[in-house]
């Protein structure tokens, strides 16, 4: 049976996304509306509320979805495919349900989704579909019926501007020692129990060896680690953490260090702080060279490759590019697919979770 979908009529594109704070005195509102239910102590709220203060309260994801939404106008636009792009995030403004409101007044009766996440997850994809249905709902009658696309992780798309990022960076190290250098891809860490229940840390692995022999990085010198945890200690989580493995890298003799953070689409906070402050600290600190490869973000490619997924769930086109072995994802998810698994994370790691993975607090989700 075929994975893809007859052809059908769609209105619009829906941009859904985490949302983030754009001022310091949005960034309470904000974590406390993401924490909403958890039992999270004030303090550790407050610690969080801090790391938006280094960026003066604003995040950055919102000004990206908008250059995102700018870029792929343009492409609609330039290939003919004439879908107005609305906009809807899970915890700040604008929110889903008031997105949804302003697309039934438009007259919007059915559109497609492309959620800022490439991979399968709980927080990665199965929340935002069940965020949309609770939009849907509170929107009532006439709300617009919303189908997401499938994820891209392997789609070339998505890999040739990973793998054009990952080369420019490798071309900082100094040439002489280039070849040993070690290549860190990081994504979003999730509870075991979340991993055990979707085909997240697999999609991973694809992407980064996809992208690894796209670059012509030899297989001996790269790894897929995590950043960005949250929740109890006494809950594991998908390892090795990114700082771990930069000591063990210096402490086997490594000089070099480019981080590829394939797991996000942008470099929104999680990159930012937990990537160029935080492990950029740590390698400072042991004298590890570390030069971190920028995200797809508006990369003419990754822009192309959103409109394809788009002509090819309006088409229903059975062509469905992707790479590697696996496979293009399905477009609708069984139903038993990315579970939540047992227990949900409670606490707040960094802060944004502009990409989804484990849905902590911060606008990466805990996985963008």
């Amino acid at each position: 049976m075929s994975d893809s979908q007859p052809a059908a009529s769609y209105d619009a594109l829906l941009l859904v996304s985490f949302g983030g704070p754009e001022a310091m005195d949005e960034v309470m509102p904000f974590l406390e509306n993401v924490l909403s239910g958890r039992n999270v102590p004030r303090e550790r709220m407050l610690a969080v509320a801090h790391h938006y203060e280094l960026f003066g309260g604003v995040s950055p994801i919102n000004g990206q979805n908008r250059a995102l939404i700018a870029a792929l106008e343009n492409e609609l636009d330039a290939s003919g495919v004439k879908l107005p792009i609305y906009w809807g995030n899970r915890n700040w403004h604008p929110l889903l349900a008031d997105t949804l409101r302003q697309m039934k007044a438009d007259g919007i009766g059915r559109a497609l989704a492309f959620v800022t996440s490439a991979y399968s997850s709980y927080s990665g994809c199965r929340q935002y579909r069940e965020d949309i249905e609770r939009a849907r709902e509170s929107v009532g009658e006439g709300a617009p019926q919303v189908d997401k696309l499938r994820v891209c992780y392997n789609h070339p798309g998505f890999i040739a501007p990973n793998v054009e990022n990952l080369q420019a960076a490798l071309a900082r190290v100094p040439e002489e020692r280039r070849a040993r250098a070690h290549v860190a891809f990081t994504a979003h860490s999730i509870p075991l129990s979340m991993a055990s229940n979707c085909d997240y840390q697999a999609q991973l692995l694809e992407t980064c060896r996809l992208v690894a022999e796209g670059a012509g990085h030899t297989a001996s010198r790269w790894q897929l680690v995590f950043q960005s945890r949250s929740g109890s200690p006494m809950q594991p989580w998908l390892e090795p953490d990114i700082c771990d493995h930069l000591r063990g890298l210096k402490q086997g003799g490594a000089t070099d260090v480019v981080i590829a953070p394939v797991g996000f689409i942008s470099d929104h906070m999680e990159v930012l702080y937990d990537l160029d402050t935080e492990a950029q600290g740590v390698a400072k600190e042991i004298e590890l060279n570390l030069i971190r490869a920028a995200t797809v973000g508006t990369h003419p490619a990754f822009i192309r490759m959103i409109r394809e997924l788009v002509v090819e769930r309006m088409t229903g086109d059975s062509v469905r590019p992707a790479l590697g072995t696996r496979g293009a994802k399905e477009d609708v998810c069984p139903a038993d697919c990315c579970l939540m698994g047992a227990g949900r994370p409670a606490a707040v790691s960094t802060v944004n979770a502009e990409r989804p993975a484990a849905a902590a607090t911060h606008e990466r989700p805990a996985a963008n």
